[in-house]
């Protein structure tokens, strides 16, 4: 494990606890059906200041403010699919430059939810790469992929899971893995697959001040950020 860097980064990440916080508490006030745990995820926005530092790293690039698009027109033709709604979209003069899937995963459940989250990702790649491929996005480069995600850290995110091999076995990565490492495995994976163009795993602990760490620096947001700018200068 490495400490994420002090700083904006870490203030984006102790608001997105703040976020949930607010959004349950309002929800619980209001008496919506969903005012338990889940209300924290729901009706909300929890990665706003983590758009925002993004939105800083790419106009720091040379791309246009208007080109970013975060609460609105931020949905891509898929394949399989109409549409998807991404978190963050870059379209600079026609031409998609980046999409960016931003994704958390937090307790109390975690083995229900897991396997959804891989499937998610997975599917939304997909289906965006094949779009491309089929010219919905019309004759231009590549467009850059992120895949930001994260996981709440906790003692239960560092336990080995059990599963099941009725038939043929799970590859060994997963022996005696956390939730933890199979997300770590999945991140890294996802990009060494070509899905995603970069991939950042954050733990954090639901705490004020929140402790912040990556499991490798292949996967901090710190090289993550670096090749959305360094794709965006490229692209311009």
């Amino acid at each position: 494990m490495i400490r994420a860097e002090p700083g904006e980064f870490i203030n984006a990440v102790q608001a997105f606890w703040k976020g949930r916080q607010d959004q349950q508490t309002k929800q619980a006030q209001v008496g919506k059906p969903d005012a338990g745990s889940r209300g924290a995820a729901t009706g909300g926005r929890q990665f706003n200041i983590l758009e925002d530092l993004l939105r800083e790293h790419l106009t720091d690039a040379g791309v246009d403010d208007k080109a970013i698009r975060t609460r609105s027109g931020i949905e891509l033709p898929g394949y399989y699919r109409p549409e998807k709604k991404w978190d963050l979209l870059v379209v600079e003069s026609g031409r998609l430059l980046a999409a960016i899937e931003l994704k958390s995963h937090v307790g109390p459940s975690f083995g229900n939810n897991a396997n959804n989250r891989a499937e998610e990702a997975i599917g939304s790649a997909s289906d965006i790469w094949l779009a491309y491929r089929e010219g919905r996005f019309g004759a231009q480069p590549q467009p850059f992929l992120g895949y930001f995600f994260l996981l709440e850290d906790c003692p239960e995110v560092h336990s080995p899971v059990t599963y099941s091999q009725p038939h043929f076995p799970v590859d060994i990565v997963f022996e005696g893995a956390s939730y933890a490492k199979r997300y770590e495995v999945l991140c890294r994976r996802l990009v060494m697959e070509r899905l995603y163009a970069a991939a950042c795993l954050t733990l954090s602990t639901n705490t004020d001040p929140t402790q912040v760490t990556h499991p490798s620096e292949d996967l901090s947001f710190q090289r993550f950020a670096s090749q959305l700018t360094s794709h965006s200068a490229g692209f311009l």
